[in-house]
């Protein structure tokens, strides 16, 4: 006989666990919801996170759909003057500490099993275990399992690098750097950042910002990687023209490119794209956002190492394989080369939908609450999986500048199939997570003059769609030839 009983188990207590518990308790008032996670506070891999991370997004669609993250306010001051909030890392695990005690658990529809892992199932009964403890305990899962762990979220502080690492060569994460004030005796001559993704660019404006000059800063960036301009991506209450001009240059110039790369440099000179070196052309497309501001200050550094990813580090020297570089001999390199979402990972696309389990993906990428939360109104308010899988197929998760694309295809292809059916529809307009859908049935209801600007939209849309399609069918076939 099982310990406990529950109607949904939930496995993982990040961004996309409490995400679809919390559109569950709101769209199923009947339901119950146990939530078990291997961290002590919820919150998921922000947890591990490096102290200085901030959203890439703006918080107003970050989160869950019941609790604002962040004050609805402009930025006065630093890189994201003049732009709405980016909730910063102790914002997010107080917020999310918050939805647990202030409305999950007093709901008395929510168990929370924190440091805790789920070991897995025979028939309705599973299998939990405390880490502390060791302690197993069963619980009889009336309805549905529900993995929010598909995407293994990897950061830094719990990533095993890739690379060998001689004996006396200072080494960090980028979580270690606040502390480096404790080493004012002993602080190194040079740093390193190694990775040329978003949280390497987060490190270098970080060194930049706490007064490291950038000639003492080296980058190895094998692949360079274009951006999305924040100044576009605010929230649509407030500023919708960007949304609908950075959609517009998407389409416009997918319609008109044969490859991805012609895409992107179009959009690089419309300024929606934006890149660090002007002269190196990116590879690399991780849908990161970031601002004008600080391109400019990563710029700044100079000494960039392209040879390739680093096979070895040590006092005094890099490795490429065959190639290697010489570096000063007191240097700290700051290891920024995890994977947000692993390689392994991204091939294992399927239903969402599966009898008795949920395997949580994204429906819309990359935005990963909105996706978390529309497949718990979906589980609610359809009736079957097929239904359920039609609606909401799993997007691509598209590493390259040729394959992206694709996912901005199937992107588009889902707003329609969503735009279409009722039910979903009348979601996405109440929805705090969708990017535009309140905005939109805002202004419709109030009659709102900007109304023609969505006109315009549809008419550009429809206008470019066939060039979207084909250019996307054609990233399809890149994507998966692997």
């Amino acid at each position: 006989m099982a310990d406990f009983e529950t109607d949904y188990l939930i496995i993982g207590a990040g961004a996309v666990g409490l995400s679809f518990a919390d559109t569950l308790l709101d769209e199923d008032p009947d339901c119950h919801i146990t939530i078990v996670d291997k961290h002590a506070k919820p919150g998921g891999h922000w947890n591990d996170a490096y102290p200085f991370v901030a959203l890439h997004q703006p918080s107003a669609t970050y989160g869950v759909n019941s609790m604002e993250l962040c004050p609805d306010r402009v930025d006065t001051h630093g890189h994201n003057a003049g732009m709405y909030p980016l909730a910063k890392h102790s914002e997010i695990l107080a917020y999310y500490s918050k939805l647990m005690s202030e409305r999950f658990i007093p709901s008395e529809r929510v168990s929370y099993h924190p440091l805790t892992e789920y070991r897995g199932a025979e028939g309705s009964e599973h299998t939990v275990r405390g880490i502390l403890s060791g302690e197993e305990s069963t619980l009889n899962v009336r309805r549905k399992l529900v993995d929010g762990t598909y995407f293994q979220t990897s950061v830094p502080s719990t990533h095993k690098p890739a690379f060998d690492i001689a004996e006396g060569t200072r080494f960090a994460t980028p979580g270690d750097l606040p502390s480096l004030w404790q080493q004012a005796d002993n602080l190194p001559d040079h740093y390193i950042v190694l990775g040329g993704g978003k949280t390497a660019m987060d490190t270098a404006v970080w060194l930049l910002e706490a007064g490291v000059s950038a000639d003492k800063i080296g980058w190895v960036r094998p692949r360079d990687s274009w951006m999305f301009n924040r100044k576009f991506l605010q929230p649509a209450h407030a500023r919708i023209e960007g949304l609908i001009a950075l959609q517009e240059g998407q389409f416009e110039a997918a319609a008109s490119s044969e490859s991805g790369d012609e895409m992107f440099a179009k959009l690089g000179k419309q300024g929606i794209m934006l890149r660090i070196d002007p002269d190196v052309t990116p590879s690399m497309f991780h849908y990161a956002v970031i601002s004008e501001g600080e391109v400019e200050m990563l710029s700044t550094i100079k000494s960039v190492y392209r040879q390739g990813r680093v096979t070895k580090i040590a006092p005094g020297r890099m490795e490429f394989g065959d190639a290697s570089a010489d570096v000063p001999e007191n240097t700290l390199f700051i290891d920024c080369t995890a994977t947000a979402v692993p390689f392994s990972v991204r091939d294992k696309v399927g239903p969402m939908f599966d009898g008795d389990r949920i395997k949580l993906q994204l429906v819309q990428v990359p935005f990963v609450p909105y996706s978390a939360a529309l497949a718990a109104f979906a589980e609610v308010h359809f009736d079957d999986d097929a239904t359920r899988n039609n609606l909401l197929p799993p997007g691509p998760l598209t590493d390259t500048t040729a394959t992206y694309p694709y996912a901005l295809m199937v992107n588009l292809m889902s707003t329609g199939t969503l735009a279409a059916n009722e039910k979903t529809d009348a979601f996405n307009a109440r929805s705090r997570l969708h990017p535009t859908g309140p905005a939109v049935a805002q202004m419709i209801a109030n009659n709102d003059p900007k109304l023609s600007i969505l006109q315009n939209f549809r008419e550009t849309l429809q206008n470019c769609l066939p060039g979207v399609v084909k250019l996307g069918m054609a990233a399809k076939a890149i994507h998966e030839a692997g």
